[in-house]
């Protein structure tokens, strides 16, 4: 995949847990530790995003929507 390269700012005890990280051969430079730590959030962050929609959604609906027409669909299936 294509990188880019982009300049963030840290504060210094974040950098010095990035440091120690790499030091521990967790990852082999701050690039990459922090590029770790960036898709792990967003990660995160979307399928919370996608668990808080899921549950807005009404159960019984749903399964009534999914399930809607089904009957009729049977007898037109081919037997096997």
């Amino acid at each position: 995949m294509a990188k880019t390269k982009v300049a963030v700012t840290l504060d210094s005890q974040t950098v010095r847990r990035v440091d120690r990280l790499v030091r521990e051969a967790h990852f082999p430079n701050r690039s990459q530790a922090i590029e770790a730590a960036v898709a792990a959030k967003l990660e995160r962050l979307e399928s919370r995003r996608l668990a808080e929609e899921c549950a807005k959604l009404d159960q019984a609906s749903e399964r009534a929507l999914a399930e809607e027409g089904l009957g009729k669909d049977l007898l037109s299936w081919p037997e096997f």
